[in-house]
């Protein structure tokens, strides 16, 4: 039984707290919202983000961030992407040295196209940094259906520990030391689900969605690649996996606010209906950024950029997909 403080107390917090919880570990989990943890307290049910989960009594609720750190084997930091680095920096004085940090956000940042355990070891540089990526809606975790997922460290004994603590009869967990590969798969597959439900949107088929999923691990294993991942890591669960529940689920925020502009709405009306952070949007200009310092073309994540933030009418830019030159599959 260990001690795991879980940092955000979103449908993804909320359904890896539920998991650890069941798995009999005693488990505390932050919020800045009071709301929220008061609604958590007498409900014991996320009735907005992850509703019909009855979560497990023995888990406590807490706005006190020095509380949900302090003393942990584990953290759990499970906040939106863009609130990655404001969060690390304010949980800081409150990390011990040599703390084992999970993040299970996926998302690059913007402006300084770091990925989002490097944000975090900037910010709290006595940490032990890892990440938990894969094929894995929250609204599937909290209900027990079976999902596969691969926890990632550059000290694999670390990985090995914390596949211990997260694997359970409903929740399998692979090993890798190949944490940058995980991150790029685990955001830049997020682009290409918005890509996927523009193409539903637009009354495109199973045709357009397998394309624009082959040809979209493509380009994030080139990407991924020329940073330094390793290719295996995009055929695998954080890759190819995640890209494939993305694009295909309606549990899927990048596919539903993909859905809604290919439709015809704008950026902002699309990101309203949505109701939570899309985080495709938030990683899809760090992705040009990318490909630009690293030299690797990438035309489904340009359109996605153009679409989002130019204005590009979605079916011109699938036009204008399908119009490129023509080129050799491998």
């Amino acid at each position: 039984m260990k001690n795991i403080g879980v940092i955000g107390a979103g449908s993804w917090g909320m359904a890896l707290a539920q998991l650890l919880s069941t798995n009999g570990h005693v488990v505390t989990v932050w919020s800045i919202i009071e709301d929220e943890i008061k609604m958590l307290k007498e409900k014991h049910e996320h009735v907005d983000k992850l509703p019909g989960v009855k979560l497990n009594d023995s888990i406590v609720y807490t706005t006190d961030l020095k509380e949900a750190c302090t003393d942990k084997d584990v953290i759990v930091l499970a906040v939106p992407s863009p609130f990655t680095r404001s969060t690390s920096h304010n949980m800081r004085e409150y990390i011990a040295d040599g703390q084992i940090i999970v993040n299970v956000a996926k998302g690059i940042e913007e402006t300084t196209l770091m990925t989002l355990s490097a944000i975090i070891e900037e910010e709290i540089p006595q940490a032990k940094v890892a990440v938990l990526s894969g094929p894995s809606h929250a609204e599937e975790v909290g209900r027990g259906i079976p999902t596969t997922i691969v926890v990632g460290s550059d000290d694999l004994d670390i990985a090995e520990y914390l596949q211990n603590i997260f694997m359970s009869d409903v929740f399998r967990v692979y090993t890798s030391t190949d944490v940058l590969g995980i991150e790029l798969g685990a955001a830049l597959k997020n682009v290409v689900a918005l890509a996927a439900g523009i193409a539903d949107g637009l009354g495109y088929g199973d045709n357009t969605k397998a394309a624009l999923i082959t040809r979209g691990i493509t380009e994030i294993a080139r990407l991924g690649v020329k940073m330094g991942g390793q290719f295996e890591t995009f055929c695998g669960l954080s890759g190819i996996g995640d890209l494939i529940v993305t694009c295909a689920s309606m549990h899927s925020r990048n596919r539903r606010a993909g859905i809604l502009i290919g439709q015809g709405k704008t950026y902002d009306e699309a990101m309203s209906e949505v109701k939570m952070v899309v985080e495709g949007v938030y990683s899809a200009k760090a992705a040009m950024g990318l490909s630009v310092k690293y030299g690797v073309d990438v035309p489904i994540i340009e359109q996605v950029n153009k679409v989002l933030f130019e204005g590009k009418p979605a079916a011109e830019a699938m036009k204008d997909l399908m119009g490129r030159d023509k080129k050799r599959e491998h």
